[in-house]
């Protein structure tokens, strides 16, 4: 939570366009390899949204409930995100689907109580092997919160099929995206994002 605060108190005084939310899996898209760990994506970051006026604020092994508690207790209020890009859920995978999509509606309904001017991309719950039924189920449930007009809907599911043991651009821990994975991420997300930046 210190990487994120210290993300937060860093883009303090300047814009913010794009506010990513989530869990590690948002985090690591702005990590630095390291030896034992390589399941990052800060070179897709920098390739993508360096000049973009992105900042990332996800923390690692969040749920939906405490992704709430760090919007309600971290610095950001002062921002105005035109985008919000939000992806939680794979966290949760001890509740229902419909708790799980509960959690991420409550995200939601707080990200346009505190910047009701913003658009937000919800990403469905990325392909993973902790739970693909109750994954499946979630996603169907949380891509009815989409309106195409303040909730727009993305699905990486058909751009990471099975590959070999695994999925496509998903680590061998099944759950964690490779720098192939986050390079899908965000060539799907752009132009979408390039649509709701767009005056």
């Amino acid at each position: 939570m210190k990487e994120c605060e210290d993300r937060v108190a860093a883009a303090q005084g300047k814009p913010v366009d794009i506010l990513f939310i989530g869990d590690s899996i948002t985090q690591n898209f702005v990590e630095e390899p390291q030896a034992n760990w390589n399941l990052v994506g800060a070179a897709v970051w920098k390739k993508h949204y360096g000049d973009r006026h992105a900042l990332n604020f996800g923390v690692g092994a969040d749920g939906t409930e405490h992704i709430i508690w760090r919007m309600d207790h971290e610095n950001i209020g002062n921002f105005a995100p035109k985008v919000i890009v939000l992806l939680a859920g794979v966290n949760d995978m001890q509740h229902s689907p419909e708790d799980i999509a509960a959690g991420t509606k409550a995200v939601i309904d707080k990200s346009r109580a505190m910047y009701p001017a913003a658009k937000i991309v919800l990403m469905a719950i990325l392909p993973n092997g902790r739970d693909p039924a109750k994954t499946a189920a979630a996603n169907r449930i949380t891509k009815t919160y989409a309106d195409n007009q303040n909730v727009f809907y993305l699905d990486l599911g058909p751009s990471m099929p099975p590959e070999g043991n695994g999925l496509k651009g998903v680590g061998a821990d099944h759950i964690h995206l490779t720098p192939e994975g986050y390079e899908i991420w965000a060539s799907n997300l752009d132009p979408l994002l390039d649509k709701l930046l767009t005056p």
